[in-house]
């Protein structure tokens, strides 16, 4: 397995963190972190959290909503009791939805560079109608109504299709069945990603629903500011995920480790 190359707390302090915060990132990940992993949590807290403390803001890291109407809101009591998970304890949940994909489509991007990963469409927060909710919470209801239609699902389609052909979109798919983790995982390999989730959507349903009507767009750095002018012309929803890595997967900084260990031919 390939050596990561840790952080002290000394590197650390030169980078800003105080005993506290340091102790909590080690609480966090299970180790020492990484220089890149202390470098996006700090750009993470730089955008998101400098109203208080780097350690009170590590101290309250869910990726919490005030209300999770769409969970139970016409469903059994039982799905207000459904907790959202911590980032380091989506790691069996990657890999126990990864070791049975049903995805086969890659994601074509250009080798060699890391290109910048979009969502395009709405932001999910279901998660009942979804193999994460069957397979690891043990749910089965029906989802939330909610969602694209199919001309809408066309329509985002066409766009992309038609940046594609210009040449400025390497690469787009669907997400579907696992999620966006899944269809990240599957369709990038042997290539890794490193993304951001948006602090006000629950990092389950972020990750792992399977509502419909979203893509990823693989877009290269010279394409971003034409491929984002294009979105606000189509009126389209656009998420800033990440971008490619040459063979990790890390996401707010948490190593998910190396690419062969969500690939379904390594099972």
């Amino acid at each position: 397995m390939e050596e990561l190359a840790t952080v002290d707390f000394e590197v650390a302090e030169g980078m800003g963190l105080s005993r506290a915060a340091y102790d909590e990132v080690v609480a966090i990940v299970g180790r020492q972190p990484t220089a890149d992993e202390l470098s996006t949590l700090l750009a993470m807290w730089d955008s998101n959290g400098r109203q208080q403390s780097l350690y009170g803001w590590l101290r309250g890291q869910h990726h919490t909503v005030e209300r999770h109407d769409y969970l139970y809101d016409g469903q059994s009591d039982e799905h207000k009791n459904v907790k959202e998970p911590r980032v380091k304890d989506c790691t069996d949940i990657a890999l126990n939805l990864c070791a049975t994909s049903r995805r086969t489509d890659k994601l074509s991007v250009p080798a060699g560079h890391s290109v910048l990963l979009y969502m395009v469409g709405n932001v999910s927060t279901e998660i009942l109608d979804s193999e994460y909710a069957r397979r690891c919470l043990h749910i089965v209801g029906e989802p939330f109504a909610k969602g694209l239609n199919a001309d809408d699902c066309q329509y985002i389609e066409m766009i992309l299709a038609s940046l594609a052909g210009a040449g400025e979109v390497a690469g787009s798919t669907a997400v579907g069945w696992g999620g966006l983790f899944v269809t990240l995982a599957v369709t990038l390999a042997p290539a890794g990603f490193d993304i951001l989730v948006p602090r006000e959507v629950r990092l389950d349903a972020f990750l792992f629903g399977e509502e419909p009507g979203r893509y990823i767009a693989a877009v290269e750095e010279q394409n971003d500011d034409s491929f984002l002018l294009h979105m606000d012309q189509a009126r389209l929803n656009c998420c800033f995920l990440g971008r490619t890595t040459k063979n990790r997967i890390v996401v707010d900084g948490y190593d998910f480790g190396s690419t062969s260990r969500y690939s379904v031919s390594a099972k």
